[in-house]
């Protein structure tokens, strides 16, 4: 009972750690993703409403041109104030943009000629490491597309911000039912093998050893008659060969199941071995580590060390996290 209970506390734990990570990791990841997919997708003269619109709530910074009296050509370009202060802000409108060194450079100098305290890039898209270096020399803030979205987020218009969070949460959903059918395998493969470590572990008592009888000693001869008989040199009691238990073909019910628990217990202690655990009566499991080539050996070593076990089935598990096929083979056939 202890290796299911151990089994179903893994599952529980395994599946609660992933629904934890995929709701609320992976699933803001996942809106972030839809989010900026769909800003990219705007209209220009759309998404530099929105940037206009954040920069006047969240910082108070106010168009000096006249919106009315601007071209008809959109430009990505545009000075903001704050009151003393002018701020040049620059958009790269799409997510294939990567901003390096160059961009900020130009940037930075344009906000110059401009008069401006500094410069503000926005793009949905991403900034390089270098490009961040420069930045900072620069006087330029730098808002890709992680820093973007949670500042245009609550801009974004009902039916956009609707869809992208069901398509988040939907993804999620899917996520989360795959891995608790994962953790309810993992359960299931845990305690089988604690259920094999544990048989393996009831091992039978061996009987006590009777009592050896002591033989009463010879009755000593009278010294006339040893005088008189000559000495005649004891038998030497002959050696019978030491038999080894494991060669009886056919054991008792008993005696092979003590077979398979040594067997598996001597299987545990070799290189590339994890553990042996006996699904039935003809059926050996081995969790392995290493190569099938270095192991298939040393597994039948063993094996054939009992007449009656040489004709099991072998069962090779596949190598945890390597994509291999489970194989079945015997060390020698009937």
């Amino acid at each position: 009972m202890l290796p299911w209970i151990l089994a179903l506390l893994s599952a529980l734990l395994t599946c609660s750690l992933a629904v934890v990570y995929l709701w609320w990791i992976k699933r803001r990841q996942k809106e972030m993703q839809l989010g900026l997919q769909a800003l990219a997708g705007m209209h220009w003269r759309e998404f530099s409403v929105l940037i206009k619109r954040m920069l006047r709530e969240q910082r108070g910074l106010r168009e000096l041109n006249d919106p009315s009296e601007e071209s008809r050509e959109p430009s990505s370009d545009f000075l903001l104030s704050d009151g003393p202060n002018q701020w040049l802000v620059s958009c790269k409108h799409g997510l294939a943009y990567r901003i390096g060194t160059a961009a900020v450079n130009e940037l930075g100098a344009a906000a110059r000629l401009a008069g401006a305290k500094g410069g503000v890039l926005l793009t949905e898209g991403r900034m390089e490491r270098d490009g961040l270096s420069a930045a900072e020399k620069q006087a330029v803030e730098v808002l890709d597309g992680p820093r973007l979205w949670p500042l245009l987020q609550p801009y974004l218009p009902g039916d956009i911000e609707a869809r992208v969070r069901s398509s988040a949460r939907h993804e999620a959903q899917r996520r989360i039912a795959i891995a608790a059918l994962g953790s309810v395998t993992l359960g299931l493969l845990v305690g089988l093998g604690l259920q094999g470590l544990h048989v393996e572990d009831a091992a039978p008592v061996a009987a006590a050893p009777e009592m050896a009888t002591p033989s009463p000693a010879p009755a000593a001869k009278p010294a006339h008659v040893a005088a008189v008989l000559p000495a005649v040199p004891a038998p030497v009691a002959a050696v019978a060969p030491a038999t080894d238990a494991r060669n009886n073909p056919d054991p008792d019910a008993t005696t092979l199941e003590r077979f398979q628990s040594d067997l598996a217990r001597a299987l545990a202690g070799k290189p590339g071995i994890a553990s042996g655990v006996w699904l039935t009566r003809q059926t050996l499991a081995i969790n392995r580590t290493g190569e099938l080539e270095a192991v298939w050996p040393q597994v039948c070593e063993e094996v054939l060390r009992y007449p009656s076990l040489r004709n099991v089935r072998i069962q090779l598990n596949a190598r945890p996290g390597v994509n291999e096929p489970v194989r079945w083979r015997q060390c020698a056939t009937y």
